[in-house]
């Protein structure tokens, strides 16, 4: 308990500290580097995993595809894929961010997918009944019912490279993981503890935009029906 307690106090005496907050190493400048990485990786992550999963789902083809998908990503180890990218393609921002987006389309890809393969097809077909075209079906109805899960699987995405943003730090980039690997180098547990906790609230913070955006864009019956599922 007093090692907890001291933890606590360390990182509420950095966090409070002036020179936290100012400079290139300051937690503004780190914040804004680590949003910016995330940022543009799930922007991309998503237009890749939503087209490809809204495809797929809506015309059956290629379900395969997207369970190898599945099964791959489940197996590839996220620091060694970063690794490998940057030493193929060198140390700069662009092998990072395509690290980070070949880890975050999966979760969006297959949750876009299981959505629109999980709408009703009775509903569907009512929908091509009253003479709604393919792309209205899509759109009209098989998007705003498997909206739960496409917003689950950009969260567990957006979470993913929240939290694997911070191993940007390690081929030399910035980030918030720059407070991790340079008090790790330094011996400096208080920058160490200090740099995970805001790494902690931030990915807290993502997972609390993305209940309230569920509460905003899901329909109330939606919301009671996928929590019951």
């Amino acid at each position: 308990m007093n090692d907890f307690l001291n933890q606590v106090r360390l990182v509420g005496d950095w966090l409070t500290s002036s020179q936290q907050w100012h400079g290139d190493d300051g937690i503004p400048h780190r914040l804004a580097e680590h949003l910016t990485y995330s940022g543009v990786s799930l922007l991309f992550a998503a237009l890749i995993g939503l087209a490809f999963g809204l495809l797929v789902g809506h015309t059956g083809r290629g379900a395969f595809a997207v369970a190898s998908v599945a099964n791959l990503a489940r197996a590839i180890p996220t620091f060694g894929l970063v690794v490998l990218v940057v030493t193929l393609a060198g140390l700069s921002t662009t092998p990072v961010l395509v690290a980070l987006v070949a880890l975050a389309i999966p979760p969006i890809l297959i949750n876009t997918f299981e959505g629109v393969r999980g709408v009703d097809p009775v509903t569907r077909d009512a929908a091509r009944g009253v003479g709604m075209t393919e792309w209205e079906v899509l759109i009209r109805v098989e998007v705003p019912m498997s909206l739960p899960l496409i917003l689950l699987g950009l969260r567990i995405a957006a979470i993913q490279v929240v939290a694997t943003a911070t191993v940007a730090a390690y081929p030399g980039l910035g980030g918030l993981g720059r407070f991790i690997v340079d008090g790790l180098s330094r011996n400096d547990y208080q920058l160490v503890i200090g740099g995970s906790a805001v790494v902690v609230l931030l990915a807290l913070v993502v997972q609390i935009v993305f209940t309230a955006l569920r509460r905003v864009v899901v329909s109330p019956g939606l919301r009671v029906s996928a929590s019951r599922s």
